[in-house]
């Protein structure tokens, strides 16, 4: 049965009417009066032990009101007024007064209790007196989580026995009748005392008794109850009880402020100790990163390539791989590194820690300028190959249409040297000399009609020089070769002329058939050899534009087919023609012609020719048509993708920096909200992998423009990096608002007072506001700032803290940070010393021993291995400075 009564009163309450009020409601029981006067005589002994004396019989050896005054002298540390020595009842009454009246100093109102019955030797009212005095001075001070002395000292029994098996304190009688509880509070705080595992709920007055003897033999706590009365006594009285458990706590007291320090201190270096894990998995992340740029940039820099088409296209292929596997994983550790640097700033901040100092060339600026370094390499990269593929492809026609115009004039000059230096006209008659002028002729302009070509042949030279073709050596050699031999064909043929000229005298007449002939065949041949040479030339296109150009002018050209054909006609009757009049005239040698080596054969087996190439050069054209059909097709395929995946990433981004601002629920709707588009997005990574495969075929079939989007791949790339980084900003953001507000304390209605403040100033959703616009929001959220100058000094002082860079905005983190720190306390360094102070009992200094035996393990190791040597006064071997080591944590000191 629990008295619950018993010690909520205040201390007006009557010690009699309390025991009248139990009596009425038949919860007195005898033997508690026995039971309070052995433990109040055992409490008072305690004391009085300190001045050198005693009481024997506490009804009796207070009456003359001496023994009293002593021993509330003893136990408040004060001096009483001097006693009245004599012996008469008016003496004994006096000093028992001016035992009353300094316990009603003490501010308690004693009721129903008078010095007279206290010199009477009334033994309720001394017990009540006594129990007073132990309210005030042993029990009312006990204050645990701000509840009453009584509630406050059964919640310290309670914590301090909650490990061990069989107790359960639930008040102040029947919780402590077999023992257990005493035994328990005693191997709680000197577990070398007792040994409590071989204890047994079964044996309560061994139980008892062990635990008296041990405290009184070891812990200077006087046996206060007797373990037969506790056994025999249905309910044991709750006052002695209490008093017994009250010299408990005070005698634990001291390691229970070394417990409540060692926490503190275990609070504090685990704080300290996960900020260096997560600076440690920075500096590594950040190593790692920068590491891989340092070794990405040379290849993205290098220019150097073998000048092939094949080649390029291999590396252009490898850059794909790079963009395609090996960046994404960067892209996403460098996310997650900008999201530990922030979690990381923010639980400094939250633990009065200073900021995060990466080591130099680390720090997120600098991560940030590298990143951009290499972004920037890779664009230039891609560019140069993009370019350097046309280049090379142009190059490659090039020198295909240079071996076709260099085979070919190569083949229409053999033997023309050997023919222009021959000395065949000295032996000829006339005829025939004048026919080997005309020949000559013929070939001056067969060779002046060639003069194109040559050039053309230097000009293609010159641009793949100017290309840088590979094989210029060869080009050049060549090109040499050709250039100097129509120098000397240019020398023999006007020497050859010139001896006819001088043979031309002596010669007269000319066969004029032969000479019509080949003035009409030479030109014609030509033009046979030019066409042949243009219906077989290679071209390159890349619109449609391009090829129906090619398209309509071979149209063109097979419209002049018809006269074409009239002049071959035309040339061919006049062999006929000649053949004719051989016949006729049976003229010995005459179907020779002297003015050419052209026949009608070679004009029909070339007219022949062209014929057959018309219809394919149509299928040649024809088949470049539908190439550039397919890649107009890839060009709208890609447009169609690229202009619906660009919008819906713009989408994203926009709902995305909305979520960011706050304006849309609780941080945890907000968080909800986040992930949902995180999710979302990587469920729409399908789209832009396919719109990857549609632009390395674009690539692939040399389509360089795009005239139906103004979406390239590279811009749809960054967009979606950008989102990706946004999202995980924004969670990491929201997620350290929600670190910030728990760990703070300060309730989801304060955060959003604070972020709807914000974002009303706000104005243009930059997410910083200037400083008249954070003068604005601070006044909102009713702080006061003067119109005066303490005003603007006190301003000026807050601005220090939120922007200490100067940099004319305040961010809406640095905001947050400003106004819960006015809004809640932390630890300080002065607490962390006072916490050590008491492991060290007061000592300037603490010693390793003393740190393991109150720290667990690894913090005690931490400290050890981190604190300076104590260099005070009065220091010992070992000592160590916890005062500096402590400011050092925030920050105040190095260590």
């Amino acid at each position: 049965m629990m008295m619950e009564n018993g010690l909520s009163m205040e201390y007006g309450d009557g010690y009699m009417e309390q025991e009248e009020e139990w009596e009425r409601e038949g919860l007195l029981d005898p033997a508690w009066e026995k039971q309070q006067k052995k433990t109040f005589t055992a409490w008072c002994n305690s004391h009085l032990r300190k001045a050198g004396t005693a009481i024997d019989n506490i009804d009796e050896d207070f009456r003359n009101g001496l023994k009293l005054m002593l021993l509330l002298e003893v136990i408040s540390g004060e001096t009483l007024p001097k006693p009245d020595r004599g012996k008469m009842r008016f003496h004994k009454i006096a000093n028992v007064n001016k035992a009353l009246d300094f316990i009603a100093s003490k501010g308690v109102h004693l009721v129903s209790i008078g010095a007279e019955e206290i010199v009477d030797g009334n033994l309720k009212m001394t017990l009540g007196m006594i129990w007073t005095i132990i309210l005030r001075f042993a029990i009312q001070d006990i204050s645990v989580e701000e509840m009453t002395a009584k509630e406050g000292l059964l919640l310290w029994c309670q914590r301090k026995t909650a490990p061990y098996k069989n107790v359960n304190v639930q008040n102040f009688h029947l919780s402590f009748k077999d023992g257990l509880a005493f035994c328990a509070l005693i191997h709680r705080h000197r577990p070398d005392l007792i040994d409590y595992a071989k204890l047994s709920k079964d044996n309560p007055l061994e139980n008892l008794n062990t635990a008296f003897d041990v405290a009184e033999k070891y812990l200077d706590i006087p046996r206060m109850l007797d373990p037969d009365d506790l056994q025999n006594t249905a309910l044991p009285d709750e006052r002695a009880v209490m008093t017994y458990v009250s010299s408990y706590y005070h005698c634990f007291s001291g390691a229970q402020k070394a417990e409540t320090a060692a926490n503190r201190i275990c609070k504090v270096l685990k704080v300290n100790q996960e900020n260096e894990r997560l600076m440690e998995e920075y500096e590594r992340l950040a190593s790692d990163l920068l590491e891989w740029i340092r070794r990405t940039m040379p290849w993205l820099n290098s220019r150097q390539a073998d000048n092939s088409l094949a080649g390029v296209q291999k590396k252009l292929e490898e850059y794909r791989t790079y963009r395609r596997k090996h960046k994404p994983p960067r892209v996403e550790q460098k996310a997650k590194l900008e999201t530990n640097f922030n979690t990381l700033q923010t639980k400094l901040r939250l633990s009065n820690r200073p900021a995060y100092l990466p080591t130099e060339g680390k720090t997120v600026s600098d991560i940030s300028n590298s990143w951009k370094g290499l972004e920037l390499a890779e664009k230039a990269f891609e560019e140069w190959l993009l370019a350097e593929t046309m280049r090379l492809e142009r190059l490659e026609h090039l020198a295909q249409k240079f071996k076709h115009k260099a085979d070919a004039h190569e083949d229409w000059t053999r033997g023309k040297e050997e023919m222009l230096q021959s000395q065949d006209f000295r032996q000829c008659k006339l005829n025939e000399l004048k026919a080997l002028k005309k020949k000559h002729e013929a070939f001056e302009s067969d060779l002046a009609a060639h003069q194109d070509r040559v050039e053309q042949i230097a000009a293609i030279a010159q641009e793949l020089n100017t290309l840088e073709y590979h094989d210029c050596v060869s080009v050049n050699a060549r090109c040499q070769r050709i250039c100097d031999q129509w120098d000397r064909l240019g020398a023999l043929t006007q020497r050859r002329r010139t001896a006819l000229d001088e043979a031309e005298r002596i010669l007269e007449k000319i066969d004029i058939l032969h000479l019509e002939f080949a003035k009409r065949a030479a030109p014609f041949n030509n033009w046979l050899d030019g066409t042949r040479e243009d219906l077989v030339d290679m071209f390159i296109v890349h619109t449609m534009e391009e090829i129906q150009g090619l398209i309509q002018a071979h149209d063109q050209f097979k419209a002049t087919l018809g006269e074409a054909d009239k002049e071959f006609n035309l040339i061919v009757n006049l062999v006929r023609e000649v053949e004719s009049i051989v016949k006729q005239h049976q003229i010995p040698g005459g179907l020779e012609n002297p003015y050419t080596t052209l026949t009608a054969n070679d004009m029909t087996r070339k007219w022949s020719d062209v014929r057959q190439l018309v219809p394919q050069r149509d299928q040649t054209l024809a088949n470049e048509l539908r190439k550039q059909q397919n890649n107009e097709m890839l060009r709208r395929q890609f447009a169609e993708k690229a202009n619906v995946v660009g919008p819906w990433i713009e989408r994203q981004m926009d709902a995305v920096t909305a979520i960011g601002m706050g304006l849309q629920g609780s941080l945890e709707d907000q968080l909800h909200r986040l992930k949902e588009y995180e999710q979302a997005v990587y469920a729409y990574k399908p789209n832009i992998e396919e719109l990857e495969k549609i632009h390395q075929a674009v690539q692939e079939s040399m389509i360089f423009e795009n005239r139906y989007t103004n979406y390239t791949m590279e811009t749809l790339r960054v967009g979606w990096e950008q989102l990706l980084t946004s999202i995980n900003r924004n969670i990491n953001e929201v997620e350290n608002q929600i670190l910030t507000r728990d760990s703070k304390g300060i309730s989801q209605e304060q955060l959003n007072e604070f972020r709807s403040s914000f974002n009303h100033f706000d104005k243009n959703r930059t997410g910083r506001l200037t400083p008249e616009e954070f003068k604005s929001c601070l006044v909102s959220l009713g702080y006061s700032i003067g119109k005066d100058r303490q005003g603007d000094l006190d301003f000026q002082r807050i601005l220090a803290v939120v922007d200490p860079n100067n940099t004319g905005y305040v961010h809406f983190d640095a905001f947050l940070d400003f106004m819960t720190r006015e809004s809640t306390d932390t630890d300080t360094a002065e607490q962390v010393i006072d916490s050590f102070r008491i492991l060290a009992a007061d000592k300037p200094y603490i010693l390793p021993d003393e740190l393991r035996r109150e720290l667990p393990p690894d913090q005690a190791e931490y400290c050890i291995q981190r604190m300076p040597p104590y260099k005070g006064p009065n220091g010992v071997p070992g000592a160590l400075d916890y005062m500096s080591f402590s400011t050092a944590l925030y920050g105040e000191t190095d260590l």
